[in-house]
């Protein structure tokens, strides 16, 4: 049976656990530089929660460049990023509606460091076989089974020398407060006027004035749209001017998060005003009703796939690729290198609910000599190839539960991958 690690099983049950403020406040930092740079021209999905344990766990066993950058990317003393990544990982998979998972899988050879390894939740550590599409196969099915088959594979393509992997998955599910209703969307302006289809849209009335709100920012105006779900998630939707990126777009929007920018209610918004996709205006009614918010929204699913190390320095990353020296010497002993960090991510926004889901994944790689065996051992090996007898046996009093003969084993199923041996 394989080794790997369910964050469902080894996380839960270890009380109210909340995200610590100053955890959350560096998490969305680096969002915040992150967002400026991903490309949103064919759209995006990323989730820095996914990525940042990770980081904060390769911080604890690297050697002090590395870890310097790490930490200046985490945005915490490199004395609590390990730990706080820790928390946030139990943190998250306490929290109603997100299930959050780690994984660690190394090959037999690579000695690793007993602290760290401690330091990691339990049932974290896997083996690798050295198969590399038996290894590949394991791995993206622990990626399906941790994100419910909302990512398939786990990004990462292995190679002979990956001796070690470090992965998360993180899913994130809320449904409405007040759901929508479906109704076609035909947009009167913009890049996706003129469509010969109409858009699949998304209709809501209620009186909530200020969950829609503007914001003044030195990119530019925006409008703030939040979306309350049941379970004390909300998916917050923000429109910019028509000038703004992308990334332009989602960093000051996390900058209305903290109050970087103050953003003004609906309800505090007088008549006339103007904003991204935003009026605020009069209309005749039969009947007498308060003032209310009329939102349409285009339903939608995004999938992207990010290399972290394009941006390397940005994640922290850029010594650590180098291979110049024994930059986790924490981590195993001998020369280890990154050679690989992505991430897969996916979001679905409908009438009733959100969900998301991410899968990241750090391939680091032995740079020199396969460890040489220090010791010998006898081997008794036994082939049964034939017909063969068995018998379940109760071992304290020596009954024989249950008896039997085999003539006709069970045939091999090709397309059935094999799991990790330990």
């Amino acid at each position: 049976m394989r080794e790997s690690y369910v964050a469902g099983g080894a996380l839960r049950g270890v009380g109210m656990v909340t995200v610590n403020r100053a955890t959350a406040r560096a998490v969305n930092a680096l969002t915040a530089r992150w967002a400026r740079t991903v490309p949103g021209a064919d759209g995006t999905v990323f989730a820095t929660p996914g990525v940042w344990p990770l980081l904060g766990l390769l911080a604890e066993g690297a050697d002090a460049a590395v870890r310097g950058e790490l930490t200046e990317a985490l945005g915490l003393p490199r004395d609590r990023a390990a730990r706080a990544a820790r928390g946030l990982l139990a943190a998250l998979d306490a929290t109603d509606g997100v299930d959050a998972a780690v994984g660690l899988w190394t090959r037999r050879e690579l000695p690793l460091d007993e602290g760290w390894l401690a330091k990691l939740p339990a049932g974290t550590h896997g083996l690798l076989s050295g198969d590399l599409d038996a290894d590949a196969a394991a791995l993206d099915r622990w990626a399906r089974e941790r994100t419910d088959g909302l990512i398939r594979s786990l990004p990462l393509e292995l190679a002979p020398a990956t001796w070690l992997v470090l992965a998360s998955a993180l899913v994130v599910r809320t449904e409405w407060e007040r759901p929508f209703r479906d109704e076609r969307l035909v947009p009167g302006a913009g890049p996706w006027q003129g469509r010969k289809r109409a858009l699949a849209g998304l209709v809501r009335h209620d009186t909530a004035l200020d969950d829609i709100g503007l914001a003044r920012t030195p990119d530019g105006d925006l409008t703030e749209v939040k979306v309350r779900g049941g379970n004390g998630i909300d998916v917050h939707l923000l429109l910019g001017d028509p000038s703004l990126a992308a990334g332009e777009v989602l960093g000051a929007g996390v900058g209305l998060l903290d109050g970087t920018y103050p953003v003004e209610p609906g309800s505090a918004l007088a008549l006339g005003t103007t904003g991204p996709g935003l009026a605020v205006t009069e209309t005749r009614t039969l009947e007498p009703r308060p003032p209310h918010v009329e939102l349409t929204v285009p339903r939608f699913t995004v999938t992207a796939e990010h290399d972290l190390l394009d941006a390397a320095a940005l994640f922290g990353l850029g010594t650590a690729t180098d291979g110049s020296d024994r930059h986790f010497p924490g981590v195993g002993s001998g020369p280890l290198r990154l050679c690989s960090a992505r991430q897969s991510a996916t979001a679905s926004f409908a009438a009733t609910g959100f969900e998301a889901a991410a899968v990241t994944a750090l391939g680091i790689e032995w740079m020199g000599l396969p460890p040489e065996p220090e010791h010998t051992s006898t081997v008794v090996r036994a082939v049964l190839d034939r017909p063969f007898g068995f018998l379940a046996v109760h071992r304290a009093t020596r009954l024989v539960l249950a008896a039997g003969w085999v003539v006709e084993p069970e045939p091999y199923d090709e397309d059935e991958p094999p799991d990790f041996t330990p």
